[in-house]
């Protein structure tokens, strides 16, 4: 498949059902513009990708979805509501590790269900069984010290996952993992989002991550007044093995294609510190 075939407009409309839209979307902090006039859409049960260089406003645009901050200009939506203040309907992974030091496994994971009310016969029943479902058992009472960087991930996903949110929002979730972890992690994502897709938004300086776990890939422009300038669909087959796809020729000729349109961002970014 040609450059041209594989590369879409970044305004244009994914084939799948809108769950989240970015709709001329402009972020300042005061006189200064973070990004400008981004446009996005994310399909219901599509997995996105956002990269681009340091200081792009990658992290902006993911908080702007999660209702934490407000658009200067344009609006966000959330299966068709405008977001206008912090959402329930997101789950968060976070690159640093967002659990309460002084609450067990159990009890990290359970918080989501809390804070929605849900009975305790019924909280316990799902907790145990998302523990269970990320290779947890029996690390119930064990607190964030006493579990490795994997395990303390894997109970973020089970806290992110287990109140079934319509989007999961990704903020460069495996980057303080070691390589080998990260590869472990990542494939541990992919299996638990496959059995229920919801729509993702991950954003990552890694490239690769990029290709291996998205159905698409957004490329941010060099900040200030970032903006969306190319997007690129990911035709890789599911489900994936993120190391062994890294091996198939499309992934490299993939990488090589976004890496044309990133790098020039990226140089711009670097020249302007």
């Amino acid at each position: 498949m040609s450059i041209a075939a594989r590369k879409i407009s970044a305004v244009s409309q994914t084939s799948l059902p809108p769950m989240v839209a970015i709709d001329n979307v402009t972020m300042a902090f005061g006189s200064f513009v973070a990004v400008e006039n981004v446009n996005l859409k994310v399909g219901n049960g599509e997995f996105l990708s956002i990269v681009g260089p340091t200081g792009c406003g990658k992290s902006t645009i993911l908080n702007a979805i999660a209702g934490l901050l407000k658009p200067a200009k344009g609006a966000v939506s959330i299966d068709g509501a405008t977001v206008g203040g912090v959402q329930n309907t997101i789950g968060y992974l976070f690159q640093q590790d967002a659990l309460l030091p002084w609450k067990t496994a159990y009890q990290n994971v359970e918080l989501g269900l809390m804070f929605r009310g849900v009975a305790a016969e019924e909280r316990r029943a799902k907790v145990m069984a998302w523990l269970e479902k990320v290779g947890l058992k029996g690390f119930e009472s064990r607190f964030p010290h006493q579990l490795s960087g994997g395990q303390r991930k894997r109970v973020q996903m089970a806290q992110a996952l287990i109140t079934e949110p319509k989007v999961i929002l990704m903020d460069e979730p495996f980057s303080a993992l070691d390589i080998h972890t990260r590869h472990l992690m990542q494939n541990e994502l992919l299996r638990l989002w496959q059995e229920d897709r919801r729509a993702v938004v991950m954003i990552t300086h890694d490239l690769e991550e990029a290709i291996a776990l998205g159905d698409r890939v957004a490329v941010l422009a060099a900040g200030p007044r970032s903006r969306v300038i190319e997007s690129f669909p990911v035709d890789l087959e599911r489900p994936r093995n993120v190391s062994e796809i890294k091996l198939d020729p499309k992934f490299m000729t993939l990488y090589r294609d976004i890496w044309a349109s990133l790098r020039g961002e990226v140089e711009k970014s670097y020249a302007s510190r």
